[in-house]
């Protein structure tokens, strides 16, 4: 390795620039008084080394002459203030470290990854589980810093950056070439710049330039084809330029270490999620309801009021909107919450057995019927009842039901016998009670006393902000009852789940959720994932586009309430007839 010999020391050329004077911060300095702080610069440029003064008034001798710059030789005598110095370019051979065998390095890193792995299982401290790492990779490549790279969108930062002596590099930022970092990651390829002062396309980065780089590899860490961050290491020694041999290794070691990168993200950022989450939870939550949106306030402030009192409850909502669960929150929050919760789906069972369910039946009341039998009623007793899709009720049990309501009594089938229960009704239904009535599909004296109190429930899409933190909830339930690992959402899960409608509701979501848990193999479920491709999403419209769609809904509502009077329409709207028509010829035009 070259040297300049000075006073009985080897000053060894390891850098690109090496500053010789009388200061103490030079690289070689000169205990002469005649030098000035930083009198000469000896530069490699991959072929000569070259020695020139700072300053045009400064000089040197160089083997008995006069210079102020001249290209060096081996065993070069060189005078500077006073002092003499010796060059040689041809040192003695050092006695060499014992030669290390590729696959034993190789070896070596798959050991190193297979601890990193075991310290992921025990210990979920990211910062402290990159640090090792990058210690790791600078040992394994025998590099003088190392740096973590993660990449989010189209930006990048510095995670980790350490250097051989297993510090962290504080001015991490001005350590390395962001020309060749910004390669990589627009190449997902991993990089090698074996000699940067004589490579083509990099000797004239400003990066390269003002960091005297000799060498560096640069190597994607990918996580199945996502691009998470690069491992860059950097040597200023041109006695140690890295090798194709150094990049494989490097690439091997990445690719195992780019999973430990991923799965260390993931936890952690699975930790903070969880700790946002159950804040978010605390703040936006109502008993077992997740909800922020002022809709379901309104909904929470009326089930505060309601629930103290025995008054008859009608939960109005789309399928999959949660009336099963405000029912069973008015239910806990009411003076009968020590008493049995009753559910019973009117829709879902045959006319034939519905009545016997509600009420019970005697033995030999019917073929089949063996033993007497206590019907949901009874089951209820001193407690709440929830009658769930009341709307598919048959009308001659409606008459039954009423009777029940009136009285607080009821008969079993075959018996003639009444049997006084003490319950609270909580009726729910997607259909349109009111509308029914007038169809004669439902009754209305039953309609008004299940009716004492309405609570609408919103569909999904009404209930903004509210779907992320819904989904974030179930899909933790969901992969702890799979027993599965933690999984979370990449940005265009999250985007999709805030665009698309969701007419099915959270339980369109839930089945979503389970689906994408049991089907991924990714750690962060992605729209695709969640069956949420670009197309079935809805689009944003202008604010004066969806203004007309509602203003022609409604017209259309109300002139269907009118039975098509548009005259009249016009005066209940408050509007000029013209108005009326020119919405019409609009939807006819569509």
């Amino acid at each position: 390795m070259p040297y300049l010999e000075y006073a009985g020391n080897k000053f060894f050329i390891t850098k690109r620039l090496t500053s010789i004077g009388a200061s103490r911060d030079a690289d070689v300095c000169l205990k002469g008084s005649d030098s000035a702080d930083t009198h000469a610069l000896l530069s490699f440029d991959g072929k000569e080394f070259i020695l020139q003064t700072t300053d045009r008034k400064l000089d040197f001798s160089l083997n008995g002459k006069s210079k102020r710059k001249a290209t060096l030789a081996h065993d070069d005598q060189i005078e500077i203030g006073g002092d003499s110095l010796r060059f040689i370019i041809l040192a003695k051979p050092q006695p060499s470290a014992p030669s290390v065998n590729p696959d034993e390095m190789v070896l070596k890193g798959f050991q190193t990854l297979h601890r990193l792995s075991e310290k992921l299982l025990s210990n979920y401290d990211l910062p402290e589980l990159l640090d090792t790492l990058m210690d790791s990779v600078v040992e394994l490549t025998h590099a003088q810093k190392g740096f973590l790279i993660l990449v989010d969108g189209e930006d990048f930062n510095i995670a980790v950056a350490r250097n051989v002596d297993r510090q962290t590099i504080l001015d991490a930022e001005n350590q390395l070439s962001d020309s060749i970092v910004e390669k990589a990651i627009a190449s997902k390829k991993p990089i090698i710049v074996s000699d940067a002062i004589n490579d083509e396309e990099f000797n004239s980065s400003l990066s390269v330039i003002n960091l005297n780089l000799s060498s560096v590899l640069c190597v994607p860490l990918m996580d199945k084809g996502t691009l998470i961050g690069v491992i860059y290491v950097g040597n200023d020694s041109i006695a140690q330029l890295f090798t194709q041999r150094d990049l494989d290794m490097l690439v091997a070691f990445a690719g195992q270490a780019s999973l430990i990168v991923a799965n260390a993200m993931l936890v952690n950022n699975l930790r903070l999620n969880n700790r946002s989450l159950s804040q978010q939870l605390h703040e936006k939550r109502f008993g077992s309801i997740i909800g922020a949106c002022d809709a379901m306030k309104s909904v929470f402030r009326t089930v505060e009021k309601v629930a103290p009192t025995s008054v008859n409850v009608l939960v109005l909502g789309e399928t999959g909107t949660g009336k099963e669960l405000i029912a069973h929150e008015i239910h806990q929050r009411s003076g009968r919450s020590a008493g049995p919760f009753v559910t019973i789906n009117c829709g879902a069972i045959p006319e034939s057995l519905l009545e016997s369910e509600l009420f019970g039946h005697v033995k030999g009341a019917f073929t089949g019927a063996h033993a007497t039998r206590e019907g949901k009623f009874q089951s209820a007793h001193k407690g709440t009842i929830f009658l769930d899709e009341i709307g598919e009720m048959p009308l001659n049990l409606q008459v039954k039901l009423l009777r029940v309501l009136q009285e607080r009594t009821i008969t079993k089938v075959g018996s003639s016998q009444s049997e006084v229960v003490d319950i609270r009704v909580i009726a729910a239904t997607n259909r349109d009670l009111e509308e029914a009535v007038e169809k004669n599909e439902f009754r209305e004296d039953l309609f008004y006393r299940l009716n004492v109190v309405m609570l609408r429930l919103p569909p999904l899409r009404e209930r903004a902000g509210d779907v992320v933190l819904i989904a974030r909830y179930l899909v933790q339930e969901i992969c702890r009852e799979m027993n599965v690992g933690v999984k979370d959402f990449a940005p265009d899960a999250i985007l999709a789940m805030q665009k698309y409608p969701w007419p099915g509701n959270i339980r369109q979501l839930e089945n979503r959720l389970k689906k994408a848990v049991v089907l991924s193999d990714r750690s962060m479920l992605s729209a695709e994932d969640l069956d949420l491709p670009p197309e079935m999403l809805t689009d944003v419209v202008p604010l004066s586009d969806a203004k007309e769609a509602f203003a022609l809904r409604y017209i259309l509502e109300v002139l269907e309430r009118n039975n098509g009077n548009r005259t009249q329409t016009a005066r209940d709207l408050d509007v000029d007839p013209r108005t009326i028509f020119r919405y019409l010829e609009k939807d006819t035009e569509n």
